[in-house]
């Protein structure tokens, strides 16, 4: 009997101790789950677009003299070429491989202000080369300096940014990859009222961050370099916007050199359903940055905003007729983007 009542005995210790095992194994996982790095350090970014924009024309030189068929044929700066004799163009050197073809007609279909048009244009032989140009300039990337928000080490992901990078009408760009590269910020333009400061930043080539693949309305994401090094950066759990409250948080930006700080700001505002993922309205209090910066200025997209301890969203815009002042995206809407 007393065999039996140890053996019960050494049962209910086994049973307790695996329930609690598995109750640290699911409180860890949370726990992690709500963890990420905190960013704050500057990026720049290269990304691949879907769509060839022309940025100007050239003259070809040929046995005939210097012309532009391009400018010949009715193109301007800013269209997008759709399509060449129907053959999509995603991509600079597809123009290149088309007009290279036999055709006895040409014809260019390019979307400008929205509106498609299909242009006739003869390319010409170049003297110099042997190939057939058509005489245009053209960029399929896109690049420019920004701030990682976080980085999420257990899933090997990156978020930057905090809204999309949109073309000049307004429209998101799709974009096809990319890189982002660790940048070092050398000057600042000072924001003023009615007037945007910028902050100036050289691109790290030998530093690569990650893989940009997603450009949304909450910011790039991408997946994280292997060895990306995350040792040097701060440990954080994240809270969702109904745990924000009006009153001091802090922003962590680079506005020189490539060592984030900690700046106090103050939030005014807290709309966690703002359909354009303005849920935060926030003030620069720190006279430090105010010096630097005047405030908000472009570049700091993405700065990380951290209240009571935790981070709860990242700078995103700026008020132009107030440059201390600007919107924030809660971190919750961008932790579910990616």
């Amino acid at each position: 009997m007393s065999y039996e009542k140890k053996f019960h005995k050494i049962l209910i210790l086994f049973l307790v101790f695996i329930a609690c095992a598995f109750s640290f194994v699911s409180i860890s996982a949370y726990a992690d789950d709500n963890t990420v790095y905190l960013g704050g350090f500057p990026a720049g970014f290269v990304l691949n677009t879907t769509t060839v924009e022309v940025v100007g024309m050239c003259e070809v030189i040929s046995d005939g003299g210097m012309k532009c068929p391009a400018r010949d044929a009715g193109i301007k700066a800013g269209d997008i070429i759709e399509s060449i004799n129907g053959e999509k163009v995603t991509k600079t050197s597809d123009i290149n491989d088309i007009v290279s073809r036999e055709y006895k007609k040409y014809e260019i279909s390019v979307i400008r202000g929205g509106e498609r048009l299909k242009l006739d244009i003869t390319p010409i032989k170049e003297m110099a080369s042997g190939g057939k140009r058509i005489g245009v300039l053209v960029k399929d990337s896109i690049n420019g300096i920004g701030t990682v928000t976080y980085v999420d080490k257990a899933h090997n992901k990156f978020a930057s940014l905090g809204h999309p990078v949109s073309a000049q009408d307004g429209s998101l760009y799709e974009i096809n990859g990319g890189t982002v590269y660790g940048s070092l910020i050398y000057d600042v333009k000072k924001g003023v009222r009615g007037i945007p400061g910028e902050l100036r930043g050289a691109f790290e080539s030998g530093t690569i961050i990650g893989s940009a693949k997603v450009n949304c309305s909450c910011g790039v994401f991408g997946d994280l370099a292997e060895n990306y090094n995350c040792s040097k950066l701060i440990k954080i759990s994240t809270a969702p916007v109904n745990e924000v409250s009006i009153g001091t948080a802090y922003i962590y930006s680079t506005v020189y050199g490539k060592d984030m700080e900690k700046y106090k700001i103050s939030i005014a505002k807290v709309d966690a359903s703002n359909k354009d993922n303005r849920n935060f309205v926030i003030k620069v209090e720190d006279k430090r940055l105010l010096d630097k910066t005047g405030g908000i200025v472009q570049g700091m997209s993405g700065s990380p905003i951290v209240q009571n301890g935790k981070l709860i969203g990242a700078v995103t815009h700026v008020f132009v007729n107030d440059p201390t002042r600007g919107y924030g995206i809660g971190i919750d809407k961008m932790r579910g983007s990616y």
